[in-house]
């Protein structure tokens, strides 16, 4: 999980060995070229720190920051391509979005899933996806982006989101404050997201009403602990 500390961004990143470590620092290199991004690289045997801050704007987390941080993510948790099968062309204009996240530890091994249904409940797509080490939080709104990224992919014009988070939610209809720094990159990273949308609503359900995205959830962690 990234950390704002002293106005940079900050997180940890533990391999299995020295040559996985080396291996992620190229690729992290090759990704700093590519965006003109200079982090600071910091690599102890097996472990790999790295801060990110903007110099031409004062050595402070910008936008430019978070985007490089995401994409760092990107490079340990890739989303696979589904198979051909498993994706459900849509013309829908309107679709339902559940969207679940679960971390067993907060934090500690964490996964998203989210699953989209048309208007007549008819499913779409269901997905789960393994985050690594984050916390409940951050598994929740991961599940919130990944199903409108998706959406978005279909062409959909309008989201009815459903999820169990009050928190999410709340913080997502404006009622509460993003207090937690952490969570500030992806709320607004979908705060964008959303302005590609004509519509998105967002309602608060229960547990019990999110039975398809929390199994998602489960599956990609069982996947996990299985390997």
């Amino acid at each position: 999980m990234w950390q704002t500390t002293e106005n940079k961004l900050h997180k940890q990143f533990k391999f299995g060995s020295f040559d996985e470590a080396i291996d992620f620092i190229n690729k992290v290199a090759k990704l700093a070229r590519s965006k003109n991004h200079h982090p600071v690289i910091i690599n102890i045997y097996d472990t790999v720190e790295l801060e990110l801050s903007t110099h031409e704007a004062g050595n402070i987390v910008t936008d430019k920051d978070t985007d490089f941080a995401e994409a760092v993510d990107a490079i340990l948790n890739p989303l696979k391509p589904e198979p051909a099968e498993a994706i459900v062309p849509t013309s829908a204009k309107f679709v339902k979005l559940f969207g679940d996240g679960g971390s067993r530890g907060n934090p500690g091994p964490s996964a998203s899933g989210f699953v989209i249904l048309d208007a007549d409940d008819n499913l779409i797509l269901e997905k789960g996806v393994y985050l690594g080490i984050t916390t409940n939080n951050q598994a929740e709104y991961q599940s919130l982006k990944l199903g409108l990224e998706e959406a978005r992919r279909m062409g959909v014009q309008e989201v009815a989101v459903h999820m169990d988070s009050l928190l999410v939610i709340n913080q997502m209809k404006g009622i509460f404050k993003v207090k937690n720094r952490d969570l500030w990159p992806i709320y607004e990273s979908i705060k964008e997201l959303v302005t590609h949308f004509k519509k998105v609503t967002f309602t608060h359900v229960p547990r019990e009403l999110n039975k398809l995205a929390d199994a998602e959830v489960n599956k990609a962690l069982d996947l996990e602990a299985g390997k």
